[in-house]
């Protein structure tokens, strides 16, 4: 069995879908990890889930980058261990420079909530190793905020590097190039705006998020 460790930030609200989908989805371990823990136990992969970090206060996801557990998810990552940023949580690892770019306020200044259609770029990663190369998902969004910015040249080293993991068919917010989510040069963590854990059953509209977590499970599998 894998343990996957989920923070909880104040003003985190997916917390539980991210725990339900790691415990009901792949069957696997799921930890609390509270954001003031300096520490984390051997986790396999850790997710850091939607919400409102320390309420939006200042930019989504800068004060929680500060967060005490995030100097150990950094040397988690830097080590290859796997991690997920989720809306919020991809802010946070954006404002921690786990992932470049920024995201910035919806084009339309409007909160979003819908079922997106997003096109797999990317199947080489841990994350979506069990997609079909541009096959077409849908999952859900929620946020406000969801507008990812790199200046040009940053993004073309983004496309080269094959580091956009997921785009947007019909762009909602704005985001450059239709990104909906990108991963490290690594390839060991992936943000993305899309909520891939409130899409696992199809009664929820969609059962596309499962995938990405298979994925997740499938790779830690094949590392032993």
């Amino acid at each position: 069995m894998k343990s996957f460790g989920v923070v909880i930030f104040p003003g985190s609200n997916c917390d539980l879908d991210a725990l339900h989908v790691v415990e009901n989805g792949i069957h696997q371990k799921a930890i609390p990890l509270w954001h003031k823990n300096d520490t984390i136990p051997d986790l396999d992969c850790i997710i850091l889930p939607g919400g409102f970090s320390y309420g939006d206060y200042l930019r989504p996801g800068a004060i929680a980058s500060h967060s005490p557990i995030m100097r150990s998810i950094k040397q988690f990552a830097d080590q290859g261990g796997l991690v997920i940023g989720i809306c919020n949580g991809f802010q946070v690892l954006v404002e921690s420079n786990l992932l470049p770019g920024v995201l910035l306020r919806n084009d339309t200044t409007r909160f979003i909530s819908r079922l997106v259609t997003m096109r797999v770029e990317n199947t080489q990663t841990p994350f979506t190793r069990l997609f079909q190369k541009n096959q077409m998902i849908k999952l859900p969004i929620a946020h406000k905020d969801g507008n990812f910015f790199l200046p040009g040249d940053e993004i073309k080293n983004l496309v080269k590097n094959n580091q956009i993991i997921f785009t947007y068919e019909n762009n909602p917010n704005g985001s450059a190039e239709n990104i909906a989510g990108i991963c490290n040069e690594k390839g060991n963590v992936l943000g993305l705006m899309p909520h891939p854990e409130r899409a696992f059953e199809k009664i929820l509209g969609s059962d596309d998020g499962l995938t990405l977590f298979q994925s997740i499970l499938s790779s830690l599998e094949g590392r032993k």
